[in-house]
């Protein structure tokens, strides 16, 4: 009698085994839907980024830049922290909530890296600059303590996807919903494995203007913009209608007089000050000109900033803020 009670146990203890691993697998996917950051989340193998090839490092380790400086027409050696407050300070408020600034401190140190990785500067003998349309805003007059030390607490800190730095884009509002580089930035090549649509989860805070926008644009600038952005076809406004849609429900291309054009692009052509998304809720031309509405502000690809301050409101760490972003990525420190 002892012998089968003995394999009974056996048996048991092996359902449970198998019910157990069954339960932990991994359930959530973007294709089915904007994801809930509280969905469960798959563990990576930590992997570090090297640094890129050009770059010294002082004697802690920290890389040295040479760094343009728009408003006195000069380069300046600093090294990439202290370079870093200027950009966190330009990038965010600097009376924001600390885990917030500090998961734009993560994603602003991975930019900087990946650009000099990948690109060169446009000003001579400098590895990047304070040039907005370079690179990333910055503001050295913004800096006090808080951004001292969200930069202090994340010293070193970069996203990982498996070992390489991906692009750290972010945004201001997503609209409620996040969208991959290809529909929100028109991104030319294949879609990188860690963007995802996610839900926003901005802050109540936000301005009204930044939740929702609207715009009026003449049809002789909106036609103007649609040939800069590429637009094909010829002739006065006819008809328009929004075209192909992403899974955010952005829009990704137009319809122009039946020939369409690329929307985050048109965006651009058009100032994407006014025209502040692609998730639009209102499109028609009439009386001369172009009427258009939507939500949020910005090409809704990465981490949208006030998203960032509703997370931070809300207890989370920086670390798990920019991954509710991003898939598949680690943070690792680097220095």
């Amino acid at each position: 009698m002892k012998k089968p009670q003995k394999w009974t146990a056996l048996w048991l203890l092996a359902v449970l085994a198998a019910a157990l691993l069954t339960g932990c697998a991994w359930q959530g996917d973007a294709e089915t839907g904007p994801e809930s950051m509280d969905a469960p989340k798959e563990v990576q193998q930590s992997e570090k980024p090297p640094l890129p090839d050009k770059l010294k490092t002082n004697e802690a380790g920290i890389p040295i830049l040479q760094v343009y400086q728009v408003d006195e027409e000069q380069t300046a050696e600093m090294d990439l922290e202290t370079y870093l407050q200027g950009v966190l300070a330009g990038e965010m408020k600097n009376d924001w909530p600390l885990e917030a600034l500090k998961a734009q401190a993560i994603l602003a140190r991975t930019f900087v890296l990946k650009f000099c990785t990948e690109k060169e500067s446009k000003y001579q003998g400098a590895d990047i600059s304070t040039d907005v349309e370079e690179a990333q805003a910055y503001d050295a007059t913004g800096v006090n303590e808080r951004i001292e030390q969200a930069v202090r607490e994340t010293r070193g800190m970069v996203l990982s996807y498996h070992g390489e730095l991906p692009y750290a884009w972010f945004h201001s509002h997503s609209g409620g919903v996040t969208e991959r580089a290809v529909e929100g930035l028109h991104y030319e090549n294949q879609e990188p494995g860690y963007t995802k649509v996610a839900q926003g989860r901005e802050s109540s805070l936000a301005p009204d203007d930044v939740k929702e926008w609207s715009a009026r644009f003449s049809e002789e600038e909106f036609l103007a913009a649609a040939k800069k952005a590429g637009w094909q076809g010829s002739g006065k406004l006819e008809s328009l209608e929004i075209g192909q849609k992403g899974e955010s429900g952005r829009a990704v291309t137009l319809r122009l007089n039946g020939q369409p054009v690329s929307a985050p692009e048109l965006r651009l052509a058009l100032d994407a000050g006014k025209m502040r998304s692609t998730l639009l809720t209102e499109l028609k031309a009439d009386n001369g000109g172009v009427t258009m509405s939507g939500k949020g502000y910005g090409h809704g690809v990465g981490m949208p900033q006030w998203g960032a301050y509703g997370l931070a409101e809300e207890g989370k760490t920086a670390e798990e803020i920019v991954g509710a972003y991003f898939r598949d990525v680690t943070v690792e420190t680097l220095w």
